[in-house]
C-alpha cells in the first residue's frame, strides 16, 4: 500500500505541491492528470526521494516516515520501494540494452552477472525486445528506449512504478508499443502511479484518477466518474479543453490513443 499524507513541496517561495493526500492499494493503478505545472511530476520524484518533501508523511509499503524528521537510512529504504519510468528514458548510454535492465541487480543487488543476465532477457522479453539485447541505446527507436526503462524498473521487483509521463518524449508511431507494454504489466496487478496526458489511456488502465491543479488535488475518484460525471468546474474544463484538442488533432489525421493501441 502506499498512503500519502499532507505532503507538501515549494522551490524557493513557490509553493508546487499542497497538503497532498491520497492512498494506493497493493495491486491498483492510479493515473495522475492535470495541466502542465499542476505538480504532477514532482509529485512523484518526492515519493522516491528524487527531490526532498518540505512535510507530510510517507507509507510505501513496510517504511513509514515523517518526511521532516527522516534519516538516511529511512530514505534509502524508502527509495527502495519504487522504481521510476522517466520521460526521457534516462538509459546509460554506454551499456547494452541487457546491461541497462541488469546495472542495479549487479550493482545495488550484489547479483552474480550470469544471474542477473537471465532474469534481464527474462525482462527483455516481456517487452518485446529480447532480439535487441546487445544494442546501445543510439541503436534504438524512442519505444524501444522506453520498453527497456520498463524492463529496468521491473528487474528490482519494486512495491510500486512510477511512470512520469512515459510517452511525451515518443513520436506517435511509438506510443502505442509503450502503451501496450503497460497494460501488460497492470494485468499482472502491479502497483502502479502514472502520470499521464493520455486521457483514454488513464480511462482504460486506472482503478482510480487523480485530478490536480496548482499544486492540490482537486478531484479523485473511479474513472467513469472522473471522466463522465466530474463534480469541479476545474475538472470539466480541462477535460472539455483536452476534447477540443483531441478533436482538432485528429481532424487533422492523426490517430487516437485507442487506435495505436489495436
Amino acid at each position: 500500500m502506499i498512503k500519502v499524507s499532507h505532503l507538501k513541496k515549494s522551490f524557493q517561495q513557490t509553493e508546487v505541491l499542497k497538503d497532498i493526500s491520497f492512498n494506493v492499494e497493493n495491486g491498483e493503478v492510479v493515473a495522475i492528470i492535470g495541466p502542465s505545472g499542476s505538480g504532477k511530476s514532482t509529485l512523484l520524484r518526492c515519493l522516491n526521494y528524487l527531490e526532498n518533501p518540505d512535510g507530510g508523511q510517507l507509507e510505501i509499503g513496510e517504511v513509514v516516515l515523517d518526511t521532516k524528521k527522516a534519516t538516511r537510512s529511512q530514505i534509502n529504504n524508502i527509495r527502495k520501494q519504487t522504481s521510476m519510468i522517466f520521460q526521457h528514458y534516462n538509459l546509460f548510454k554506454n551499456k547494452t540494452a541487457l546491461e541497462n535492465v541488469t546495472h542495479s541487480l549487479v550493482v545495488t543487488k550484489k547479483m552474480k552477472k550470469e544471474v542477473a543476465a537471465e532474469i534481464g532477457r527474462d525482462l527483455l522479453k516481456k517487452v518485446g525486445l529480447l532480439d535487441k539485447a546487445d544494442s546501445y541505446p543510439v541503436k534504438l527507436s524512442g519505444g524501444q528506449q522506453q520498453r527497456v526503462g520498463i524492463a529496468r524498473a521491473l528487474a528490482v521487483d519494486p512495491h510500486a512504478i512510477l511512470f512520469d509521463e512515459p510517452t511525451s518524449s515518443l513520436d506517435p508511431e511509438w506510443v502505442g508499443e509503450v502503451l501496450r507494454v503497460i497494460s501488460g504489466i497492470a494485468e499482472g496487478r502491479k502497483t502502479m502511479i502514472i502520470v499521464t496526458h493520455e486521457m483514454n489511456f488513464a480511462r482504460e488502465i486506472a482503478d482510480k484518477v487523480i485530478f490536480m491543479a496548482d499544486g492540490y488535488i482537486v478531484e479523485q475518484g473511479k474513472p467513469e466518474e472522473i471522466f463522465d460525471y466530474p463534480t469541479n468546474e476545474r475538472t470539466k474544463k480541462f477535460l472539455q479543453d483536452y476534447q477540443k484538442q483531441v478533436g482538432d488533432f485528429q481532424t487533422n489525421g492523426s490517430p487516437s490513443v485507442r487506435e495505436v493501441m489495436k
